[in-house]
């Protein structure tokens, strides 16, 4: 069957591009870990596709999930490169998924802000097959053709990817949970409840606080249930004066959103297993906080 743009009646570039936007934002977002990187990747995606000569291409979806995910393969070598001299831990960038903002998976893979931290250790190509495997269900060939690998080649890219991903992280444990791990956690560290909060926490916690230098926040990850739970101690008093604490969802997971004034400043996440709390996120970063309602 032909699905040439010219051969559907009323198709046009603004229609098919409009018709694989979501999809194409979930390769992006979930290649770079940032929202306003992801937008921006797509408007030059945009761009090539309304100045191609379209009737060559005899699938657009194909075509422009190409496209997509090359780009995004440079842009997240030229984003390392920047990341570099980033002030204090970078996280990625959290998007509200209650909302579903176009990120378009069929599937919920290679979201979580935790699996996007590990995914940062992979290389491009790497992270580019891993992603339209785990999150699209790409077949294998056409991941091979994308990322301009053999078919065998394009397995053992994945492959790798799995296998990294599974020898840095514990199963997760349910969404349920997560929720409740996330609640007790919010509580006990507003209450500055030193027990309650190593108690929550695996051996080996991390906690992680993106403030890009724009907001205060420690410029190191800090380790070990002992070492969090006094850090979070530490400033209970006076971080959490004042704050309005809402919920919501980012990435998939549970959220805690502080605000003060009625003004998001922060939203929380962590990661946990059977073994408790294993990585605290915390969001800190004025711009990376604007994609927030």
């Amino acid at each position: 069957m032909d699905i040439r743009p010219e051969a559907v009646p009323g198709a046009d570039a603004v229609e098919v591009f409009a018709r694989v936007r979501g999809r194409l934002f979930g390769i992006a977002y979930r290649m770079l870990g940032s929202v306003t990187e992801a937008e921006d990747l797509l408007q030059d995606v945009w761009i090539k596709w309304q100045g191609y000569d379209r009737s060559t291409v005899a699938e657009p979806a194909a075509f422009l999930a190409t496209v997509t995910t090359r780009l995004a393969i440079n842009a997240l070598q030229s984003a390392r490169v920047r990341r570099e001299t980033y002030i204090g831990p970078w996280l990625p960038e959290p998007v509200d998924t209650s909302a579903d903002p176009y990120l378009g998976a069929e599937r919920g893979e290679a979201l979580s802000l935790a699996v996007l931290l590990l995914l940062e250790k992979l290389t491009p190509t790497e992270r580019a097959a891993y992603v339209l495997r785990e999150a699209f269900d790409y077949p294998y060939p056409q991941i091979a053709e994308i990322v301009q690998v053999g078919e065998a080649a394009a397995r053992q890219l994945v492959s790798r990817a799995r296998k990294h991903l599974a020898s840095q992280r514990r199963t997760p444990v349910s969404p349920a949970d997560q929720r409740r791990l996330l609640t007790a956690f919010v509580a006990a560290a507003r209450d500055g409840d030193l027990a309650a909060l190593e108690q929550l926490f695996a051996a080996d916690v991390v906690s992680y606080a993106d403030g890009g230098g724009a907001a205060r926040a420690s410029r190191i990850p800090v380790v070990g249930a002992a070492t969090v739970a006094r850090y979070v101690h530490a400033f209970a008093a006076r971080f959490w004066s004042g704050v309005e604490i809402g919920w919501g969802e980012a990435n998939g997971r549970p959220a805690a959103l502080l605000g003060r004034d009625g003004r998001l400043f922060a939203v929380v996440t962590i990661d946990a297993s059977a073994d408790g709390i294993g990585q605290i996120q915390w969001m800190m970063n004025p711009a990376k906080l604007r994609s927030r309602p």
